[in-house]
């Protein structure tokens, strides 16, 4: 069963929901895992592809959009629309909903700020995985 993993950014914490994706992705990746950033739309997505080159100093990140990067030399791909091809390791959601394919994928991350239509929606996709059997676990993250 896909394990769910909600983090959630302080009042005191450094940055926004997207600089906490590419923290989670940096992780993810250097632990060998392969990730998928699911955004809404593609000026999120080309958001998110500039912000991978320049979040943190000295970091690289092997990544590409979903709809242009050859997967096979890109272990991080970003995309909006629901074809996610062959990936099923780690899913970043930044969207509000469910991705309809969220199950497909071993691990969900879904990070959270202090937005509050971004924590509304995501206590309602909390209620979502949890009334379907997932058993969701939250983080909450400090800096």
């Amino acid at each position: 069963m896909t394990r769910v993993d909600f983090y959630v950014l302080g009042p005191q914490a450094r940055g926004d929901r997207y600089l906490l994706a590419c923290r989670l992705t940096e992780k993810a990746w250097q632990q060998g895992h392969r990730v998928y950033l699911h955004t809404t739309s593609e000026q999120e997505s080309r958001h998110l592809d500039r912000l991978l080159w320049t979040f943190r100093d000295g970091s690289f990140l092997p990544h590409g959009l979903a709809a242009d990067a050859e997967p096979a030399a890109n272990p991080i791909l970003i995309g909006h629309a629901d074809g996610v091809g062959d990936e099923h390791d780690v899913l970043v959601n930044l969207a509000p909903g469910v991705p309809p394919f969220f199950s497909r994928f071993e691990r969900v991350a879904e990070p959270l700020d202090q937005d509050p239509a971004v924590r509304s929606a995501g206590r309602e996709r909390f209620r979502y995985y949890r009334d379907r059997g997932y058993a969701p676990t939250s983080h909450d993250i400090t800096r």
